[in-house]
């Protein structure tokens, strides 16, 4: 009898060990990962506790400029179990400490908290640093906290060796119980059944029939039964074979009278058979003529199909490439209207900062002598009276000009911060459309033209307050260089109201207006009629894409020659 190599019961045993390891070790391997991940969380909270903590010393120390402060908070902050590293940062993004285990930041400062996982196993949390002062938010700067995978895998270390050992226990025990019952039930029968069928004697069938030494009424008692029954089936077939084969015999001698008959027809068929073939041969060479006009006509076409493509290409990346030229021509435009604000804020700055500077000197110089007066014994009550009078007037010039300087230059913060972050947040749009003016003074002022806002005192919307700063700034620097390019004197109004939930801004100047045909392409991009001296036409470009796509609201134009230009702008207050 022959061996053989690979046992069905070994084989089966396998399979189902294999599938319970398999199934074993995914299992542990998924207990791992989530006691992995719940420990990271954890850790990932802890952090962000850390915020409520060092968050405020870490803002002051920022506002204040104090770099060795932050830098030693920053250290003690790595001298914590769960902190590998710590990265602090000031408003312009240069960083102030990098101490411990850390990645290179780049790119925007952080607006809000961010956890980011990093290569290496060293994941992060980012959170913004913000000082509140006199009811105003000022971003100062972002922290990073670092930590990594060797801080969760201390945590874990315990409960991952007890994982492994109980899964490896309750393999072992599985593979005994599995074996015994396996030899026991299916390896011994089956090894007797085979040695029985081998002995099989095709002369003498009913002495090789077999018998299965079990007390279950299973699957090999079910086999006997079956071979069993094969042999009797054989016994049967062999006694109607004999019958069979006289019957054949005679069947046979019919057969080759049949077959000298049908050889007389096939002699018949075959004449008529060449004559239908050479009509196909002939058949045949007319469509190989055909099919090669066809491929003719397949390959000249798939040649005109190939150039198209090349075109159709061609006129894509034509495309992306105006795309991009476009992308950056509007931003182009938004950073030089960023600059004019820039230049203008600048020298209004310059101005209550000269005065508040000429009437500290003023003052430093009264001190002066008020002191050698004291030293010299020569201080009369005369001399204090009017020192005191004029300190008190020089401190009152003095804090006036300064809250002006301060007052220009938080307006030009908040409004240049919204033109340069697409972020959302609730604001009053009155106060914020009346910084916008403010901003705009130093270019407004140049003139005679008049800005005149009216809006509810009370109204809140929520959106990118840098949309609403771009669209006024287009429509009013448009305003004074095309509406008024030839008037020394002008006026402009935008009256602002909500029905319904719907917030509508109607802006109008007194300007020189436009013709229906330039009205008609006031918003197309790079259209402009003052393109010698510089226009780049994209203004009102901007506008309409920031109302339409932005704000997802519509805007109107209505113009005459010499009536002026009105704009209707309508968009939903998310806020309500």
């Amino acid at each position: 009898m022959a061996t053989v190599k690979t046992g069905l019961s070994r084989k089966l045993l396998t399979r189902v060990l294999s599938v319970y390891f398999i199934l074993t070790l995914l299992v542990t391997i998924g207990q791992i990962f989530t006691e992995y991940l719940s420990t990271k969380n954890h850790i990932e909270s802890e952090l962000q506790t850390l915020k409520n903590t060092f968050a405020e010393s870490l803002t002051r120390a920022n506002w204040e400029l104090n770099k060795v402060q932050a830098r030693v908070i920053a250290e003690g902050l790595t001298k914590l179990p769960i902190v590998e590293g710590v990265q602090v940062r000031d408003e312009n993004g240069d960083l102030i400490a990098d101490d411990g285990q850390t990645i290179p930041v780049s790119g925007p400062p952080v607006q809000s908290g961010i956890k980011q996982d990093h290569p290496g196993g060293i994941f992060s949390y980012s959170f913004p640093l913000v000082f509140e002062f006199s009811g105003r938010q000022s971003y100062v700067g972002d922290v990073t906290l670092y930590s990594s995978f060797d801080i969760i895998l201390s945590r874990i270390e315990v409960g991952i060796f007890f994982l492994i050992g109980n899964a490896i226990v309750k393999t072992a025990f599985l593979v005994f119980l599995f074996m015994t019952a396996f030899k026991r039930m299916l390896s011994e029968p089956l090894s007797e059944l085979t040695e029985q069928m081998t002995s099989f004697d095709p002369e003498y069938p009913e002495e090789s029939k077999v018998k299965v030494t079990t007390d279950d009424d299973n699957e090999l008692r079910l086999l006997q039964q079956s071979f069993n029954q094969v042999i009797d089936d054989l016994i049967s077939s062999q006694s109607k074979l004999k019958g069979v084969q006289k019957a054949l015999t005679q069947a046979n001698k019919k057969l080759d009278d049949q077959n000298l008959i049908l050889e007389q027809e096939v002699a018949k068929k075959t004449a008529s058979l060449s004559q239908i073939m050479l009509d196909l041969e002939q058949q045949k060479d007319e469509l190989i003529a055909n099919q090669r006009e066809l491929r003719q006509e397949n390959e000249n076409r798939q040649y005109i199909e190939d150039e198209l493509r090349k075109r159709n290409s061609e006129l894509a990346k034509n495309m992306e490439m105006m795309n991009l030229i476009k992308e950056q021509l509007v931003e182009s435009e938004r950073m030089a209207s960023l600059g004019g604000l820039v230049a203008g804020i600048a020298h209004d700055v310059n101005t209550p900062i000269g005065v508040s500077v000429t009437a500290a000197s003023y003052l430093q110089e009264r001190i002066d002598a008020l002191n050698t007066a004291y030293k010299e014994k020569a201080l009369s009550g005369k001399k204090m009276t009017t020192f005191i009078e004029e300190a008190g007037q020089t401190a009152e010039l003095l804090m006036s000009n300064l809250n002006r300087a301060s007052e220009l230059v938080a307006s030009f913060k908040q409004v240049a911060v919204d033109q340069t972050s697409e972020a959302e947040r609730l604001f009053n749009l009155n106060t914020y459309l009346h910084e916008i003016l403010l901003s705009l003074q130093p270019t407004i002022k140049k003139s005679r033209h008049k800005v005149s806002i009216s809006c509810p005192l009370d109204l809140e919307i929520l959106c990118a307050p840098g949309v609403i700063a771009q669209i006024t700034t287009n429509m009013i620097i448009n305003s004074l260089v095309h509406g008024f390019e030839d008037r020394d004197e002008g006026h402009i109004t935008l009256n602002v109201s909500e029905q319904n939930g719907y917030v509508t801004m109607d802006y109008r100047d007194d300007g020189k207006g436009m013709t229906k045909k330039a009205l008609n392409h006031l918003f197309d991009a790079f259209y402009t009629t003052n393109r010698d001296k510089g226009g780049s036409g994209l203004g009102t470009h901007i506008v309409y894409n920031l109302v339409t796509q932005t704000l997802n609201g519509t805007i109107e134009a209505q113009s005459e020659p010499g009536k002026g230009l009105r704009y209707i702008i309508r968009f939903l207050n998310k806020h309500q």
